[in-house]
């Protein structure tokens, strides 16, 4: 079939150039005694032959294919995508062309791919499940130039032994080098360079610093940053672009604006916010209110293509951390000369709404304008003096108190009209932790929210659909923000585990996106809603920014953008561009249309993932390190989730979930009824199910895998 080149006695008589060759002459995979058969070789030739057939597949010319054959590579279909590894290990490539299923990729196929790169994968025969099997041939980009890893142990003189802090990068690193002035400790995390990969499952890398050990609060919060490539520093330019603005504005920036100095805005936050983006007023009239939403004109101070716009392009949103937050804007913007600061002229867009006594929306308009906050006022302070009727809290407010509520009033309405309509509201609790001076959490309670918060959510949404509902109008290209309905199949299923809950006789039986509101406002001031309001939000599709007009199911709207945060979110300042080229404001003619807006919001909707899963971890991290603190302490709980080898507790006394195994209850064997959603005992008929009150015990806390074990105590169910 292919001729062998005559070699000296002792050598190969066949070439990798040979192999090749025979894979093209024969057109279809080879298996090891093909390549014996065909090129009429003999086995004393084995190891050589390996080792080529090795070196073409590292060399990405063959790729080894399910059954121990091999193929040629250029005659498989390749695909370009993201690799994205699971907890459990294994890894799916999400294509570059969206239309295209994600490929499911063993371990065993990643090659030398990490999580996150951009890999070139070829198809192979067969599924795995619904999605096609593939193996990954070529990377393109690598996701990360280091790596966070944790010190196991010593190894040699200069050498550690590190694991990744990803726990999808599945790995061991031999780090060595001299950057550290002392040798790292046991459980201290480090920042690497990997080099090489060694041999299968492990790699060398160089040390590059230290974070600390990671039983530190503020150690965790920038190994998060790291891990999630969150950016900690703006570069040289943007600092200087920032610092070329001036302090406050001036008289010139008022001239073509409306001037509402002497309306009484008030910013309602959270006790720590230090940038104010929106400021609200209402006014009663003859037969409604009218509601003037103010916003920071971000876009005055940043041009399009700017150096400051483009960091902020790049960045997409700001990032919350329990103890930091790396702002979109540098701080001389976000806390500064676009902040809505009490006592100071501030540029702002303002959304002007006149609705009727029943909440109904009357006209709107929209103009630049100049206002002048009258007081910085906190949720907390809302709540004492408008739902608590405290005395001294109104009169420390008493200027705006009138004001105040007016707006309850509206805020009622507003929310009244917006539940008619089949909004869904969703009551999971926010963890609050409280520090000590060092960093380190001490506390971890719930989030109390109360109409002080509902009152800012509903003028939000209100300002958010007028302005999306008049660039509509105007086919002016802007970035809705959309909401899909839930998939039936999922709607279906959410309805069948909540009808296996405690309350599920009272629930409705046909799995509707109507009847989800019903659903909701059952569970509510239950022991039930946490469970219910969690997996009603699991089964969720995730909101978007899109140029297209659509609709946003979880606020029942069919119009909607994001308009009143331009400090924090980059959609938008382009929604407040959009505006103003509506409005015919000079300077804003020609602004992004839809082609470059939809890359943009692509780039947005994976920020904004990136933001969520970032917090999402920093605060399981945290809840980690805080309840190191509380082993052997008792708790109460409800079981939010079961799988086939345990479940999850939500505990009542810390906001804080972990996991009870099944290996540690030795009363009876278990089966898990995964249509039912539970676990049974096969002797005693023993009951764990979701919605479910047990009582347990914390045992052990791994703050590495972020895992919070448990264990039942003797009165294990509460009755």
């Amino acid at each position: 079939m292919v001729k062998k080149k005559k070699k000296k006695s002792g050598e190969c008589p066949i070439s990798p150039q040979n192999i090749l060759e025979l894979f093209r002459d024969v057109k279809r995979p080879l298996k090891m005694n093909d390549f014996y058969r065909f090129m009429h070789l003999s086995k004393r030739w084995r190891r050589d032959l390996e080792a080529m057939i090795d070196y073409l597949e590292k060399d990405g010319k063959i790729i080894r294919l399910r059954g121990g054959a091999w193929g040629l590579t250029k005659n498989l279909r390749l695909i370009t995508g993201r690799l994205q590894v699971q907890r459990s290990g294994v890894g799916f490539v999400l294509p570059d062309d969206k239309r295209r299923a994600d490929i499911f990729v063993a371990p065993s196929a990643f090659g030398n791919a990490m999580h996150g790169d951009t890999v070139v994968v070829a198809l192979l025969p067969g599924h795995r499940g619904k999605n096609q099997e593939g193996r990954i041939v070529r990377i393109l980009e690598r996701a990360r130039d280091t790596i966070t890893c944790r010190v196991i142990k010593k190894m040699g003189k200069a050498g550690y032994i590190c694991r990744p802090t990803d726990s999808r990068l599945t790995f061991s690193i031999l780090a060595t080098g001299d950057a550290l002035e002392r040798r790292p400790r046991k459980n201290e995390l480090l920042v690497v360079e990997p080099k090489e990969q060694v041999e299968p499952g492990l790699w060398s890398a160089e040390i590059l610093e230290s974070l600390g050990h990671e039983e530190d609060g503020n150690v965790q919060e920038r190994l998060v940053k790291l891990n999630h490539d969150i950016p900690t520093e703006f570069p040289e330019d943007v600092v200087e672009a920032a610092k070329g603005l001036p302090d406050v504005p001036s008289e010139e920036d008022f001239v073509d604006r409306i001037d509402l100095r002497k309306l009484d805005f008030v910013t309602i936050d959270g006790s720590t916010a230090r940038d104010f983006d929106d400021a609200v007023y209402v006014e009663e009239q003859r037969d409604g209110y009218r509601l003037w939403v103010a916003i920071a004109d971000v876009s005055h101070y940043v041009q399009e293509d700017s150096v400051l716009d483009q960091e902020a392009v790049e960045r997409a949103n700001s990032y919350y951390f329990p103890q930091s937050v790396e702002p979109m804007f540098p701080v001389a913007l976000s806390n500064g000369l676009c902040s809505l600061n009490p006592r100071v002229p501030r540029l702002a867009m303002v959304a002007e709404t006149y609705f009727y006594a029943d909440g109904s929306y009357g006209k709107s308009k929209f103009y630049p304008a100049v206002i002048q906050s009258k007081a910085r006022l906190t949720y907390s302070q809302v709540k004492r003096a408008l739902l608590d009727k405290d005395e001294k809290e109104r009169a420390v407010i008493a200027p705006v108190l009138p004001m105040l509520e007016r707006a309850e009033e509206l805020a009622r309405a507003l929310k009244q009209k917006r539940d008619e309509r089949g909004s869904l509201d969703f009551d999971v609790p926010e963890a609050l932790v409280t520090f000590d001076v060092a960093g380190d959490p001490i506390a971890i309670d719930r989030k109390v929210r109360h109409f002080g918060h509902m009152m800012i959510e509903e003028f939000m949404i209100a300002a958010n659909e007028a302005v999306a509902r008049f660039l509509t109008e105007a086919k002016i290209p802007f970035l809705y923000r959309v909401h899909p309905e839930p998939e039936l199949d999922k709607l279906s299923g959410l309805f069948k585990m909540l009808h296996r809950t405690e309350l599920g006789e009272s629930f409705p039986n046909e799995p509707t996106p109507e009847n989800l509101q019903v659903v909701l406002k059952l569970a509510a001031g239950t022991e039930q809603e946490f469970v219910v309001n969690r997996l009603t939000l699991r089964t969720m599709m995730q909101a978007q920014y899109t140029p297209a007009h659509q609709t946003h199911f979880g606020l029942a709207s069919d119009c909607y953008c994001h308009f009143t945060s331009p400090i924090r979110r980059y959609a938008d300042l382009i929604v407040h561009r959009a505006l103003k080229r509506a409005l015919g404001v000079k300077g804003y003619e020609h602004v992004r249309g839809t082609d470059k807006i939809q890359a943009i919001a692509e780039h947005l909707n994976k920020r904004e993932r990136v933001a969520m899963e970032a917090e999402r971890e920093i605060l399981k991290r945290i809840t980690a390190l805080y309840m190191l603190s509380q082993v052997g302490a008792e708790f109460t709980g409800v079981i939010s989730g079961v799988a086939e080898f345990g479940f999850w507790v939500e505990l009542e006394e810390v906001m804080a979930e972990g996991m009870v195994r099944l290996s540690s209850i030795d009363d009876d064997y278990y089966v898990y009824l995964s249509e039912r959603n539970e676990l049974i005992g096969e002797r005693t008929a023993r009951r764990f199910a979701l919605g479910q009150v047990v009582k347990v015990w914390l045992y052990d806390v791994n703050v590495a895998r972020m895992e919070i074990n448990l264990k039942l105590r003797e009165e294990d169910v509460v009755d």
